[in-house]
């Protein structure tokens, strides 16, 4: 029974080192630019997935660690989406996009002498709505999210008239919520750190 006891604390707390580790790779992922650095990120939520899928629960001894872990996957799907996203945007442009002294991204239209930067604040914009997805999510409001998205999109209306900063904007708002629901979804459901 001690033993049991002893394993199970072991078990969470190595779930908690883990995902607090891997948010701290993704953290120096965005800052060196290296998002490919972030696909770390991907092996608590795997773990956690295979874990609720099949029902591998191992009972917290203490609360505190259910929380602490919530709280990790949390900052998870809001730290780690912006590398990811910045990943899966260099794979779809195939390296051909250009980033912007502001976050943006530069375009340059038919006739410009120059290229304009548009989707300024992106990274700032997609941390705010990764933290909104993952709030809307785990206090059980997912119709929130709708909200997010119609923000979002009244916000950058105005520059979407280049065929490259639609693409963008549609792969990057994709990537950043799906990202940020799977790791709230892994705090609420059933076997997950809430759950």
């Amino acid at each position: 029974m001690i033993f049991a006891g002893i394993l199970s604390i072991g078990v969470w707390v190595t779930d908690v080192v883990l995902v607090l580790g891997t948010i701290a790779i993704t953290v120096l992922a965005r800052r060196i630019r290296q998002p490919l650095l972030a696909l770390v990120a991907l092996l608590p939520v795997i773990a956690a997935v295979i874990v609720i899928a099949f029902q591998l629960h191992v009972p917290s001894p203490l609360h505190a660690l259910n929380v602490l872990l919530a709280l990790g996957f949390a900052g998870l799907g809001i730290a780690a989406g912006s590398p990811l996203t910045s990943l899966v945007l260099q794979r779809a442009t195939r390296g051909e996009a250009q980033d912007g002294r502001f976050g943006g991204i530069l375009v340059k239209e038919k006739g410009e002498r120059s290229a304009r930067e548009v989707l300024r604040g992106g990274a700032a914009i997609g941390y705010l709505e990764r933290l909104a997805i993952v709030a809307a999510i785990v206090v059980g409001h997912p119709e929130a999210i709708g909200a997010v998205i119609a923000v979002k999109g009244l916000g950058r209306f105005s520059e979407l008239d280049s065929p490259e900063a639609r693409e963008r904007f549609i792969i990057g708002t994709l990537t950043s919520m799906i990202w940020a629901a799977a790791c709230a979804a892994i705090i609420i459901l059933p076997g997950g750190a809430l759950g």
